[in-house]
Parts: structure tokens; sequence; C-alpha cells
């Protein structure tokens, strides 16, 4: 089969690899029909996340059918149509019991990581009966893929860890895929604003389209004071990953508030501990679980919201490495999130 193979930073191919087959009998082995490129997915090739090793198939999103699956496979059957989750859980861990999917002892964030992952024609699940979904009738590839991390991320990582709660006003700094999913997850809870901050307008534009209130391209502290008369926001959410945009949302939180961080960090950041120790200020960071996946699967074959907007590219799965490059240049290139399909 072809994959996209991680050769160490700035280095990857679409090459020959062996097809999976099942190791363990929970295993299930997917013929992924469509799949994309995560922001993580550059940090790795950036060289910030070093588990990752050479020879690794990236990727941890996608859609795919059931090819085969173990003798311990009972919720899943060859054919179904799934949703493969971002993050693997056994079901049966002190993590898993306790909902926190992502520390599962035998599991977690490992497709793509740890493990071979879901940018290929084919991919070998762990623990399906846990980690696979299966798909609704009808259900729109795009927004389905979508299900897979960057919508359960902005939703748990985003909104609940940051605790949104009716009337409040929210700051999201960074309008890349996860940022505008937090938007679209944010509106659940009812703020009264939400206001994103990015220096890409066409961004901006997308972010106003999916429920933001405002927007800000430049000097955000001193925009957000004025927003706010001088008393900042009750909720900041982090969703680029780099010292700067941590600062912001320190910046701009208000006594009380909330600082959820959703961006993968590479290098560590100021803890400005001097200024919030006295605001009664709660920061949260979080790796997606994926718990909420059935829940946002009913609201979005209920059609109240429409990830599949968020798909700004489409190609076909062996022009991955041209997805890749585009990705790579999204403010440019006016790119969001990117459909690879295969079939």
């Amino acid at each position: 089969m072809k994959a996209l193979v991680f050769h160490g930073p700035g280095k990857h191919s679409w090459e020959d690899k062996p097809k999976p087959t099942i190791n363990k009998p929970t295993d299930a082995v997917v013929r992924v029909t469509h799949t994309t490129i995560c922001g993580t997915d550059l940090h790795i090739l950036k060289g910030d996340v070093p588990a990752v090793t050479e020879g690794r198939i990236l990727g941890h999103e996608g859609v795919g059918v059931v090819e085969e699956v173990g003798d311990g496979v009972s919720n899943i059957k060859i054919g179904d149509k799934v949703l493969i989750s971002c993050v693997t859980s056994c079901g049966r861990c002190d993590y898993c019991k306790r909902g926190i999917y992502a520390h599962c002892r035998d599991g977690g964030w490992i497709l793509g990581h740890l493990i071979d992952g879901t940018q290929a024609e084919y991919v070998r699940i762990p623990h399906a009966d846990n980690s696979l979904y299966t798909l609704p009738v009808g259900m729109d590839p795009a927004a389905a893929v979508m299900l897979s991390d960057i919508l359960p991320t902005g939703h748990e990582i985003g909104a609940l860890n940051g605790e949104v709660k009716l009337g409040d006003t929210v700051a999201i700094v960074g309008a890349g895929p996860i940022g505008l999913a937090a938007v679209m997850t944010s509106r659940f809870y009812s703020p009264a604003r939400i206001i994103m901050i990015d220096p890409d307008e066409n961004r901006l534009a997308m972010a106003k389209m999916l429920g933001a209130t405002d927007t800000i391209a430049r000097d955000p502290v001193e925009a957000i004071k004025e927003l706010t008369n001088g008393e900042g926001v009750d909720v900041a959410m982090e969703a680029v990953g780099i010292p700067e945009t941590f600062d912001i949302c320190q910046d701009i939180i208000r006594a009380g508030g909330n600082i959820a961080n959703i961006g993968v960090h590479g290098k560590s950041v100021e803890f400005k501990l001097q200024d919030l120790w006295i605001k009664n200020i709660t920061v949260r960071t979080g790796l997606v679980s994926t718990n909420t996946i059935p829940v946002l699967m009913k609201v979005v074959e209920s059609g109240d919201v429409k990830p599949e907007d968020l798909v700004t590219h489409r190609f076909k799965l062996n022009d991955i490495e041209k997805a890749y490059d585009i990705f790579g240049q999204a403010a440019k290139e006016k790119a969001v999130k990117m459909l690879l399909t295969a079939e």
C-alpha cells in the first residue's frame, strides 16, 4: 500500500509500505477513504514531537471501511463505514474508566505518533470496539473527518476546559482549524461574545462566518481592553502553541477567568505568576480524549453544526505531498482543512 512516511524533521514521502494486519484480537484493519492533515502533523515535521521516529506513517484522523476484524471485536463488523478517533481507548484501564481516554494505558494518542497512522491506504486500529464509531447513514465524509480530532478538541480542550457559560466573553487566540472548531463548539454554551484574534484576515472572515462576534488582527491586548472596558475576557483560549500567543491569553484574562491551552507547544512559555496569582485564574491544559464524539456526531447529524465548512482544499490521497506543501503555507494559500479522498 501507499502511505505518507516521516523521515525526520522536514522530511516526508509518499511511498510503499506493507499493508497492516491484525496483531491482537481487539484490532481492526480499516481501508481509509478520507483523511486530512492536522496542525500537529506540522509540529511533528518541525521536530516538536521527538517521540515520532523515522519511518512512522503520519496521520490520526480519518473515515474508512472496515476490512478485517480480530476475534475479540464485537461492536464493529467487516463492511462498516466508520469514523476513526484520533485517540485509542482500551475502555478498561483506570484512565478510560474516568473518561480520560487521552491517557489510556494501552492507547491514547498513538496513531501517527507511536504507531502507524491514517495518512495511508490502510490503517490498523487497536481496541477497535472503543476507537471506531459507526457512521450514521448519509453523513458527509467531510463533516465526519472533522469529528476525528478538531471538533472534539475545540469542544473538550477549548469550550469545556474553559468552562464557557451563558453570557461569557470568550477570546480565542489563533484562527487555525482548532481555533475555528473552538468557535463552533463554544456557541453551544451561549456566550455573549466570541472574539477571534489572528493576523490572517481570511481566517478572521471564516471565524465570523462560523459565529465569532468580533475579530482582532493586531494589537490584541489593547483591542481587548477597549472591547471589555478594561476588564478583560472571562475565557481565553490559546490555539496556536507558541509563547507569544500564550502571553496574549495571560494579558487579556480578567479576574476569576479561565485560560484553556489548546495549542501544541514545542517550547517553554513564561508563566506570569507574578501577575496572575492575585487574580483567581484557572489555567487548564489537555490532550483531547474524544469522549464527546458521540454527542458531537448527533449534533452534526442534526445539521446544527456543519464542520464540513472548514474544508477549503480537496485532493486525492495520492496527492498528499502537494496538500502538505499548501497546508504548510496556509496563510498564503488561504488553507484551513484539507480533505484527502482515496475513492
